[in-house]
């Protein structure tokens, strides 16, 4: 990977102490969305990522709701289609959800059942990989549709707070990390 262009994506990462409670230290992607050519960069990584660890991809999924800012462009750049997964009651017809536990709460993802077919390859795409809880999710509920994950790709990965290790045997990849 070139280091240059990895450079360019993390440059336009910003970060926020404090936010949105005390002792959290927030990342945010938004100048890397406001800058054209960082986010074509940041796409171009993505797709190079991809298109060298599967031969055959039939959808991205994007969760709710920065999943829905990346996985399009990239679904694009692949040729495949793109299936959502969204908070739950955004989406209409017969669907699957999935509770889990946030930090404080619990908060639960659906999935339109016909999204995908059994036996389909699916690469599911987020900004950001904290605990883990919403990326275990979503997996779950590509399970549940009999689909098959074959990883689990996000920009950012939180590696103190050890989410990779909810996803187990899932494969999984960050493009930028931070202690």
């Amino acid at each position: 990977m070139n280091e240059e262009r990895l450079r360019r994506v993390r440059d336009r990462v910003r970060s926020f102490p404090d936010f949105p409670v005390p002792g959290v230290l927030f990342r945010d992607i938004s100048p890397l969305l406001k800058d054209p050519v960082a986010f074509r960069t940041l796409i171009d990584l993505l797709e190079d990522h991809l298109r060298a660890a599967f031969p055959k991809i039939d959808f991205i999924a994007g969760l709710d709701s920065r999943g829905f800012l990346i996985g399009p462009p990239l679904a694009q750049r692949l040729g495949i289609g793109f299936v959502l997964i969204r908070k739950k009651g955004k989406l209409p017809g017969p669907t699957e959800s999935i509770s889990y536990a946030l930090e404080y709460g619990t908060a639960e993802l659906e999935i339109q059942s016909d999204a995908v077919e059994p036996g389909q390859k699916v690469v599911i795409v987020d900004d950001l990989l904290a605990t883990g809880g919403t990326m275990w999710a979503a997996c779950e509920l590509m399970k549940r549709l009999k689909a098959e994950v074959l990883e689990c790709l996000v920009i950012i990965e939180l590696k103190l707070l050890k989410g990779s290790e909810k996803l187990k045997s899932i494969p999984f990849y960050s493009l930028l990390q931070y202690d």
